[in-house]
């Protein structure tokens, strides 16, 4: 495992909100306030827990006893959690059966997956019919050609044999970190080949078609619980650390970033409401002890 994705220069606590004051604006941005400050009645309105996995959940790529801790305790106290991931489909069918968790959106929105432990059943939802998706794969074999050639020192995700609908190029996971140049390069080799591209904070994800984290999460919610996400929007804490995090905390009143966010400062062109003083899955638990402790109040 690399450190820490250094090369992309980390702003972290230093630059922070020392006295409550919100972190620096960029022009035409509403500040980013400290979770601290989270209203009581919110935390007691909120229903639905929304998180991204790497760098949200995780600490330099693990996820601790203590995250796992404070997801049970959300469930506990009657939240739903939900991960909204650019991670593969075969992760997300562990994830779905083995973590305390009500479903997730896997693979930036190609699909939702969740155990049903009454029927002993997994449903798994794709966006796209079998033969979609390898015409798709397919197409997405020769872009990884053309990314490898055109941009040295980055890779095919070690965990591209489990993925059924996207491709995901390594700039920071298994390989030394990549300067942001190279990491815009891969995104303009998706973008000419007429695939769509995110930046997470470990891979470049590109896919072909209109769906994404934002527009699946919708589906899930109207599927499985029944209800519009604009119904309930309001009620939702969503948690996230990169760009391609962006049309979630641009949709949600009440969206939250890991501090690690402020090193895609400069990039990512919709800011969450709340940022956590913490980096990481510290700052996702941050974010759960300061909400079950107004609940609790």
């Amino acid at each position: 495992m690399n450190p820490p994705c250094t090369g992309l220069s980390y702003l972290v606590r230093q630059e922070g909100h020392a006295g409550g004051s919100p972190y620096p604006l960029r022009d035409g941005m509403v500040a980013m306030k400290p979770f601290e400050e989270f209203p009581d009645p919110l935390k007691k309105s909120i229903r639905y827990v929304l998180t991204d996995i790497d760098d949200t959940l995780t600490i330099k790529g693990r996820i601790t006893s203590f995250v796992f801790s404070a997801m049970e305790r959300l469930q506990g106290a009657g939240l739903h959690v939900l991960p909204i991931t650019g991670r593969s489909a075969g992760w997300c069918d562990h994830i779905a059966r083995m973590w305390p968790v009500d479903g997730l959106v896997g693979e930036n929105g190609a699909f939702y997956f969740r155990y049903d432990s009454s029927r002993k059943k997994m449903v798994r939802r794709y966006l796209k019919s079998e033969e979609q998706r390898k015409k798709d794969r397919t197409e997405l074999e020769k872009i990884a050609g053309i990314i490898l050639e055109k941009v040295p020192g980055c890779q095919i995700a070690s965990d591209q044999s489990y993925r059924e609908t996207d491709l995901a190029i390594d700039f920071c996971e298994d390989v030394p970190p990549l300067p942001m140049e190279q990491v815009e390069q891969i995104v303009r080799c998706f973008e000419e080949a007429g695939a769509r591209a995110r930046i997470s904070s470990i891979h470049v994800n590109g896919w072909f078609g209109t769906h994404d984290k934002l527009t699946t999460t919708a589906l899930l919610f109207e599927e499985v619980f029944k209800v519009t996400l604009e119904q309930v929007k309001d009620r939702v804490i969503f948690i996230g650390d990169s760009p391609n995090d962006g049309p979630m905390f641009a949709y949600y009143p009440h969206s939250v970033g890991v501090a690690n966010l402020l090193r895609f400062r400069d990039k990512i062109e919709e800011e969450p409401s709340w940022i956590t003083r913490e980096r990481g899955g510290r700052g996702f638990v941050e974010m759960a002890d300061i909400l079950l402790r107004g609940r609790a109040e």
